[in-house]
């Protein structure tokens, strides 16, 4: 079952395939009628009927179903090692939609490091229905024994976070929480399907916004859950059809085509994120950097153990406070002042102002002199270069003392 809408064939038993190849493959036969080797953007709305509630070719109705979702839906369904595969209009879009299997009364632990977005709609729009929550440092699985209660239902984890790319291990954080009888919602658009697969680490579903690394290149926004629990589908073949929060078809073959690219992207991502850590290392206005790649990173081991890579979002704290991250932010030349991440061009933003404004004055607040890097796919010296020359503003406009500043260079 993948969004209600029929199994598309011509490429049998995807899971025999390697990562690449799915991509470019799994749910995207070539068109039988012409042979072209791109699926076809269906714009139909309504499909035609051989007999009363009889579909032609096993579609009715555009929200309900359509023929370039499903190869998107069997597609990113195939990469993360799932049977079931919805996408939806947001990313946002999607948590909801897993959000609704909560009732009033209800209470949801989530770690105390999340997007703010994602806290915003279960705080102020789940929380004014009656659903509970609570943070919990999901780095020391079992605190959720000691935040668990009679109504706690499920589990919210990313990792890495967003944006202070912490770790969480993922197949403990299952362990315990299907131990009291949870399930486990894990936000992996850090790290993607190609480089964690939270469903074999024991999750009961995967959330993403496709806006991001699925699609790549900043020009759709889209989100997608994937999922082995048949109840949980069920949940969502209704959700998605009875709610309608779903993608068009122009935006299903826009994320699809950023599908293909996927694992080279990645591989890209990460080499120049290493690049710009080195550059971080070597500043004297960096305070620290947060890396998963480093290995005085706290949650270094668990994400050799868990991912593939490391990824390429980098964030770090500035001596010099909020001027100074502001400052740095505001002095890039490569990198483009803006939200969202995990497109081809590099993004620089301060989250405490911007991404996680919403989180302000809860248990996620992030602090003030954070600053979160997208890196791109330009030229790595390029980006060295206007990275290190903003760092260097920052030593001007936002001053520190000498002792606080870092030792080395």
């Amino acid at each position: 079952m993948l969004g209600g809408d029929p199994q598309v064939s011509g490429f049998e038993d995807p899971g025999a395939f390697g990562f690449e190849t799915r991509a470019i493959r799994a749910g995207q036969p070539h068109d039988p009628y012409t042979g072209a080797v791109v699926t076809p953007i269906s714009l139909a709305t309504t499909f035609a009927q051989d007999a009363v509630g009889r579909p032609r070719h096993g579609y009715e109705y555009g929200r309900t179903g359509n023929p370039t979702r499903h190869a998107y839906q069997v597609c990113v369904a195939s990469l993360e090692g799932a049977r079931h595969g919805f996408a939806f209009a947001s990313g946002l879009a999607a948590c909801d939609a897993l959000l609704r299997v909560l009732r009033p009364g209800d209470c949801l632990l989530l770690g105390d490091d999340a997007y703010g977005g994602t806290f915003r709609l279960i705080d102020s729009v789940f929380g004014n229905a009656g659903v509970e929550h609570a943070a919990v440092d999901l780095t020391a699985p079992d605190k959720l024994r000691d935040a668990w209660t009679p109504s706690t239902r499920m589990v919210w984890l990313e990792s890495p976070t967003n944006p202070l790319l912490t770790v969480v291990d993922i197949e403990a954080v299952c362990a315990v929480t299907h131990e009291l009888g949870g399930i486990v919602v894990v936000d992996n658009t850090f790290a993607t399907p190609y480089l964690q697969q939270p469903l074999a680490l024991g999750a009961d579903a995967v959330v993403h916004s496709a806006t991001k690394y699925l699609g790549g290149h900043s020009d759709v926004v889209g989100g997608f859950v994937a999922t082995d629990d048949d109840r949980l589908a069920d949940h969502l073949v209704f959700t998605q059809n009875a709610v309608g929060a779903v993608p068009s078809p122009f935006d299903c073959y826009l994320t699809l085509r950023g599908v293909k690219t996927l694992g080279v992207r990645m591989d890209r991502h990460e080499a120049s994120a290493q690049a710009l850590v080195e550059v971080l290392d070597a500043h004297r206005a960096v305070r620290s950097v947060l890396y998963p790649g480093r290995p005085d990173h706290p949650g270094h081991d668990i994400a050799r153990r868990q991912m593939s890579g490391f990824g390429g979002m980098v964030s770090f704290r500035l001596y010099g406070g909020r001027a100074a991250a502001e400052c740095v932010a505001s002095s890039t030349r490569v990198f483009t002042l803006a939200e969202s991440l995990g497109a081809v061009e590099s993004l620089i933003e301060h989250p405490g102002a911007m991404t996680h404004a919403s989180a302000a004055g809860s248990a996620l607040e992030v602090p003030d002199d954070l600053v979160r890097l997208s890196v791109g796919l330009e030229t790595a010296s390029d980006l060295a270069d206007d990275l290190g020359t903003a760092l260097d503003a920052a030593l001007e406009c936002a001053p520190a003392s000498p002792s606080e500043l870092n030792p080395v260079s």
